[in-house]
């Protein structure tokens, strides 16, 4: 793809797999940047696991568990910085509804990035402890 050409995507993978911490949080950091890059959840989360995907799952060394949780957090992830402001659907909505970025991206940045995001921390929390 074409994303994967751009010199910086090596940068972004390097720092990926090379994160401190649970691969569960590289991995969402991952497919979240890519998100927003790409302004397309899909997008982000298929050009994320195709590049990282195997790496991932050579490092959870077979364990199912942390391969759901892999699944699981690339799922949610894809849906946080999927829609900054660039992003196609949140274009035409103020298109079409002839709202401002100003008056109405707080809203769906709401909705749509601080909440996903959230969402993250009981996933984190869950695996965790259990895995």
């Amino acid at each position: 793809s074409v994303v994967k050409a751009v010199p910086g995507f090596a940068v972004l993978t390097n720092l990926a797999l090379n994160m401190p911490g649970s691969i569960l949080f590289s991995e969402a950091v991952a497919v979240n940047v890519l998100a927003g890059a790409t302004g397309s959840a899909s997008g982000g989360m298929s050009i994320a696991l195709s590049a990282l995907g195997p790496k991932y799952a050579e490092m959870a060394a077979g364990n199912t568990g942390v391969l759901e949780a892999l699944h699981r957090i690339a799922s949610i992830s894809s849906g946080g910085l999927d829609t900054l402001p660039w992003n196609g659907t949140v274009v035409m909505l103020f298109a079409l509804s002839g709202v401002s970025y100003k008056k109405g991206y707080l809203h769906v940045a709401m909705e749509t990035v601080i909440l996903p995001l959230l969402s993250l921390i009981p996933v984190f929390l869950y695996y965790s402890l259990t895995h």
